[in-house]
């Protein structure tokens, strides 16, 4: 039995498939899905959980290299709700693009996991290093 980290079993086979250069997205609860895409809802209750308590729980086995957001998210959050993604994605190379431009790339993925988040455009699209 799993007694630390990751427990929920379709998340960590999910992560255990991602390779070198592959996407993964961290969505909110509002995010389109896709058919072809397999997704992961971890969503609870609103809130519940954030897509940053997600990135944090991968992140401890998981590089990445690059990620995406969309532009939108810095127009209608506030700075320190920036400033906190911002950290949470530090040694990444982020880069905000159009939401629309944001959502093109989903159907790369080999993943999506969707959370409960409220976060305006909190959406992450997670390129492995």
């Amino acid at each position: 039995m799993i007694r630390n980290g990751i427990l929920n079993p379709h998340l960590l086979s999910l992560l255990a498939r991602v390779r070198h250069t592959n996407a993964l997205v961290i969505a909110d609860r509002g995010f389109p899905s896709w058919p072809a895409v397999e997704t992961i809802d971890l969503s609870l209750v609103d809130g519940v959980p954030t897509v940053l308590q997600v990135l944090q729980a991968i992140r401890a086995n998981f590089v990445v290299a690059e990620a995406y957001m969309a532009d939108e998210f810095r127009q209608v959050n506030p700075a320190g709700v920036q400033r906190t993604f911002a950290r949470a994605l530090r040694g990444a190379n982020l880069t905000h693009e159009p939401h629309v431009a944001f959502k093109r790339r989903v159907p790369g993925a080999i993943g999506l996991i969707r959370t409960g988040d409220t976060t305006p455009y909190a959406n992450l699209i997670l390129v492995s290093g």
